[in-house]
């Protein structure tokens, strides 16, 4: 089955170490959660995976179907199937939403072959229109003057256009309010599929409700210290962190 494989990873950022050694795998047509307190490690391991450059891996592998993910440019990893959507979307000014999606498209196609374009539009306003945008947004330079919610379903609408193998959403829950948080669910609800696997990074339970997770896991301290179904979600939601903080503090020792 192809996956994506974490394998003991360790990495600083300025010479301080974040994570401690991260053991995950998430198989294609899985829908994986990490949960955990605030400084725990789970932006930047999202971060490493995208292949920021502010981030020093000391040890450990990464592997997307096979292939070391770490060894990949930032562009090849996205051309090999890899997304993610910013916890912070960042604002593109003076480039077209349809013209930077047309140009990320265009770059997965051989070299000589041109992107269709009435194909083009035709999924797009068909992705738009799942997630309850206004065509006007196609002309709109990315993100530039979104407000928080609109910025999030953007990032779920490059996601469905770009059809990612490996997709990971960075908080993408926060600062959305119900009936935001209900459409970017929708979007990706759509999107899941035997050949795609998810790695939903969030504080809350709250997004699980609904995107309902096959797996959770508690990441503290830069590792993963504990995993479960969806119920581990509800009982961190009542109870907080620290008991299973608590739970592996032994087996760290």
């Amino acid at each position: 089955m192809s996956s994506l494989i974490i394998k003991n990873l360790h990495a600083n950022v300025d010479g301080t170490p974040i994570l401690k050694g991260v053991n995950l795998e998430i198989p294609q047509g899985e829908v994986h959660a990490i949960m955990g307190p605030n400084g725990s490690g789970k932006s930047t391991l999202s971060k490493i995976l995208a292949g920021h450059e502010d981030y020093e891996v000391t040890e450990g592998e990464v592997l997307m179907n096979g292939e070391s993910l770490l060894d990949m440019e930032i562009d090849e990893r996205s051309r090999a199937g890899f997304f993610l959507a910013f916890q912070y979307p960042h604002e593109v000014p003076g480039v077209s939403n349809a013209n930077f999606l047309r140009a990320a498209l265009q770059a997965r196609k051989p070299k000589g072959e041109e992107l269709d374009a009435v194909a083009f539009y035709k999924e797009l306003y068909a992705a738009m229109d799942e997630l309850e945008m206004d065509r006007k947004f196609t002309s709109r330079a990315v993100n530039e003057g979104f407000s928080g919610g609109e910025k999030k379903r953007n990032e779920i609408l490059q996601m469905m256009m770009l059809r990612p193998e490996y997709a990971v959403l960075d908080e993408t829950d926060s600062g959305l309010d119900i009936d935001a948080l209900k459409i970017v669910a929708k979007g990706v609800n759509a999107m899941r599929s035997p050949d795609r696997g998810f790695l939903l990074i969030t504080h809350y339970q709250r997004l699980l409700n609904y995107i309902v997770p096959d797996k959770v896991h508690v990441m503290s301290d830069g590792q993963i210290i504990t995993s479960g179904d969806k119920d581990l979600a509800l009982k961190l939601e009542e109870q907080g962190y620290d008991w299973v903080i608590d739970a592996a503090a032994p087996a760290s020792v």
